[in-house]
């Protein structure tokens, strides 16, 4: 199976980490992601602005590509840009001015009337691979690895391109608990990491990064997993400020779902790339031996 895939600014930069785990996990359950030509910047954040169609451009000019691929379905491991992409296709299928504006300002490219289906890498997961198939594909299972499950903001909100209701989220859970880790449901994981905040505000953005990882702590969690390169930032990165500033937190890992989905499914450190995690991934993943069974 191929499928179109958007991978986005910070997947090919700062988070390969959890670009290249995903595509070789993708690969080792039978599907080639194939990114898109010429893909530009999503644009990061959807903007709010209810006359802004010129933030709009930059997504739609993804979606076009995909259409130019012959596709009709795309593929986002990144939260940001999933629920950027998926909220500039939904504006394109359903507000026929606001389609038409856009068309016309890009007159150089192909009309686009929202034809394509924006889809995260965990929905794909779930309804195209299967968690069973998942399952079956297991060499490492990471049993013993207590995991707390982060959704963040943008993969449940706003509810028009939620990956799952909120108050029923269960994708996470069922991902993590195929590949054989013990998942931790703490209160805590669709709050706010601060976002952007960390760098116009940090000490407000500390404070909510340390009432997180405070959270998944007092739960048992080991380590925190996301989909969001600036989620892990804010709880990876800036988690040695929050350390300094409350005595009482410990360090707690921070993962990409891609990486721990391929460490089960055998792919190993060198695809999982641990050491760009800013925080003790590498050693805890040795502590539970992933690294030496193959």
């Amino acid at each position: 199976m191929k499928i179109s895939y958007y991978p986005g600014c910070t997947l090919k930069t700062k988070a390969k980490n959890m670009d290249h785990p995903g595509i070789a996990a993708l690969k080792a359950l039978g599907v080639e992601l194939v990114e898109l030509p010429r893909w530009n910047c999503c644009g990061a954040v959807f903007s709010l602005a209810d006359d802004d169609l010129l933030h709009l451009l930059a997504p739609v000019r993804d979606l076009i590509r995909v259409v130019e691929q012959g596709d009709n379905k795309l593929v986002v491991a990144c939260s940001m840009c999933y629920n950027t992409l998926a909220r500039a296709n939904l504006l394109m299928q359903e507000n026929s001015e606001k389609r038409h504006t856009i068309n016309t300002f890009m007159e150089e490219e192909r009309d686009y009337n929202g034809e394509v289906e924006v889809v995260h890498l965990l929905s794909f997961l779930r309804d195209e691979i299967g968690w069973e198939k998942i399952r079956e594909s297991i060499k490492v299972p990471l049993k013993g690895l207590k995991i707390a499950p982060y959704y963040g903001c943008t993969l449940l909100r706003p509810q028009s391109v939620a990956i799952e209701p909120p108050e029923k989220r269960t994708l996470f859970k069922d991902l993590l608990e195929t590949l054989g880790a013990t998942v931790v449901d703490f209160p805590a994981s669709n709050d706010c990491c601060s976002s952007y905040q960390i760098l116009s505000n940090p000490d407000v953005g500390i404070e909510a990064v340390s009432k997180i990882l405070e959270s998944a702590e007092s739960w048992g969690a080991d380590a925190i997993v996301t989909s969001c390169p600036l989620c892990e930032y804010n709880l990876g990165k800036r988690q040695e400020d929050a350390l300094k500033k409350h005595d009482t937190l410990k360090e707690l890992p921070t993962f990409y779902f891609t990486q721990l989905l391929a460490l089960a499914l055998g792919l190993g450190a060198e695809v999982c790339k641990f050491e760009l995690n800013y925080n003790g991934a590498t050693r805890l993943m040795e502590s539970k031996n992933f690294l030496t069974v193959v």
